[in-house]
């Protein structure tokens, strides 16, 4: 029977989008997923990520349920335009602070955070610039990172850089069927190429 080696991290997932709602609470800055969202048809049943699980009201609740269901690490993702509105520049520090307190509640609950830096909702006024397509959005990212490490990085010792880039660039730049919704070809190959630039030069960083 095979066995999952010494050191495999069990644990359960989520993503900014899907769960805070809190959309333009604390000086969030607009997603590309919130406009998206409110095109009709694009989304099943019309869901919007206004409310969703409220998770931004209800982390402590939330992390009391994992603590019942001795769930031993918690994936969450950062929403980028909730740390910089315009996407790069002005930090939104009740944003930072979030996350701050979402991390001390999971580890005083004994909890292993493993954050994401980017879960496919990219600040809406980077898209306006172009999003994934521009070679500019790497140094963007870079600001970013580098700030999250910074704020979360005596706390959090496991990091992922893009969920799901596949999605990201052929869903989002190819396909159309995700946010921002471009059917383009072109684009779809200079999204790839962007988000695996940025992933390699956020794993320098990070080392």
């Amino acid at each position: 029977m095979k066995k999952f080696p010494p050191g495999f991290i069990w644990g359960t997932a989520t993503s900014s989008v899907q769960i805070e709602g809190a959309a333009d609470a604390d000086g969030k800055g607009e997603s590309i997923w919130d406009r998206f969202c409110k095109i009709p048809g694009k989304v099943l049943n019309g869901d919007r990520c206004d409310i969703a699980c409220n998770h931004y009201e209800l982390y402590r609740e939330d992390i009391a349920l994992m603590k019942q269901l001795q769930i031993p690490s918690y994936r969450f993702s950062i929403s980028w335009p909730r740390i910089f509105p315009e996407g790069v520049g002005r930090v939104n520090q009740k944003g930072v602070d979030f996350y701050k307190r979402l991390v001390e509640q999971l580890l005083e609950n004994e909890i292993f955070p493993v954050a994401t830096l980017y879960h496919w909702d990219l600040p809406q006024a980077l898209q306006d610039k172009g999003g994934w397509t521009n070679r500019d959005m790497v140094d963007y990212f870079l600001e970013y990172v580098r700030l999250m490490f910074r704020e979360l990085g005596d706390m959090v010792s496991k990091w992922i850089t893009h969920n799901e880039p596949w999605v990201v660039s052929y869903l989002g730049y190819g396909s159309g069927k995700h946010a921002p919704g471009y059917t383009d070809l072109r684009s779809f190959i200079k999204a790839t190429h962007h988000l695996l630039l940025s992933h390699g030069k956020a794993v320098t960083l990070f080392r």
